[in-house]
């Protein structure tokens, strides 16, 4: 069930200005003598991972015109193009490509270099990973894994962008995409994460307050906490309340953590994936995952036979799939998957 399938995701988000990047007609033909500089190198190692000139020259802490710069050095050096616009975003040419092995040699030596030689360091994993998810996914799956393996390894670096939306055809800027849904990327490998399911939750003292319904049709006396009509583009989600009746009020909102926060305050009764049937409120009425917090409300299930089935995939582009770092993260999130 959770064996990678990989699929042959598709403008550029982000250009290059006019003509850079484009040796001119009298440059010099491959082999002419011009040296390759290691910052050229890994300029089209980033743009290679993420898709994008300004991704790319935020995980280098640059700006993007000196992305365009080294790409437009390094092609006048080697007499080719290394890149090429294409409707996903920035692609690698077959020159490109054939750089890739020297370019990530010299990311792994400056890595190596930079690292102080302390006991246990040896293999150690480095680099920044950027990770697209939903943020129940983040909050409840990924950042317990996240912690894990920054704390093995303290040169590993990881942004988390939160957003619930389908599986982009374009070049994302991120190296990990997690979504509701097997994604349409063709560009990308998917994996299978781990299956879900969402049901309807409200706190004991919300039922003892507004009694518990006992059939679809009573969910018309309650109010409903979850996403707004029409604002994401998962077809799953979108249609999950299918079968219910129109609620007497509503809480809406684009953040899964309001959803369970409002819940756990006793606001109304909850569409909520099933695995957050453990989260308690705190003493301040804040939602969090410890279940060992007894002071706090407790959700419960009500219509446990409403359940809506759903899945969590990944898609990852084979270029950010060379790096060591991406790598640990993507095993990590799938074993991280697997528990929940």
């Amino acid at each position: 069930m959770s064996s990678p399938h990989a699929q042959p995701s598709p403008s550029p988000a982000a250009g290059r200005p006019a003509g850079a990047g484009q040796p001119s007609a009298a440059g010099p033909a491959p082999g002419a003598g011009l040296r390759i500089a290691p910052d050229d190198l890994l300029a089209l190692l980033a743009v290679a991972r993420l898709g994008k000139y300004t991704a790319a020259a935020t995980s280098m802490g640059v700006n993007h015109t000196t992305v365009s710069r080294r790409i437009a050095a390094l092609e006048k050096a080697v007499g080719e193009r290394v890149l090429t616009a294409s409707p996903d975003g920035w692609e690698l040419t077959g020159r490109g490509r054939r750089l890739l092995p020297a370019a990530e040699a010299v990311e792994a030596a400056l890595t190596a270099a930079s690292q102080p030689e302390q006991p246990g360091t040896k293999g150690a994993v480095v680099g920044t990973v950027r990770i697209a998810t939903p943020s129940g996914f983040a909050n409840w799956v990924a950042l317990p894994a996240i912690a894990e393996l920054q704390h093995r390894h303290p040169g590993l670096q990881i942004e988390v962008l939160t957003v619930t939306q389908p599986a982009r055809r374009y070049r994302s800027g991120v190296d990990i995409e997690v979504v509701v849904e097997q994604p349409d990327a063709p560009q990308s490998i998917v994996h299978f994460l781990c299956p879900y399911a969402l049901g309807l939750f409200a706190t004991e003292e919300y039922i003892e307050r507004n009694g518990a319904p006992e059939t679809r049709a009573d969910i018309a006396d309650h109010r409903l906490i979850y996403y707004p009509e029409h604002s994401i583009g998962v077809q799953g989600l979108a249609h999950a309340t299918e079968g219910l009746p129109e609620p007497a009020g509503f809480l809406r909102s684009n953040s899964v953590q309001v959803h369970v926060h409002a819940t756990l305050l006793g606001t109304g009764i909850g569409l909520l994936p099933t695995y957050m049937s453990e989260t308690r409120g705190s003493g301040s009425g804040l939602a969090g995952s410890d279940a060992r917090d007894d002071d706090g409300p407790r959700l419960v299930r009500v219509l446990p036979e409403f359940e809506r089935q759903m899945e969590y995939w990944a898609a990852v582009r084979p270029e950010a799939l060379r790096s060591p770092a991406v790598e640990h993260v993507l095993h990590a999130l799938r074993r991280s998957a697997r528990m929940t």
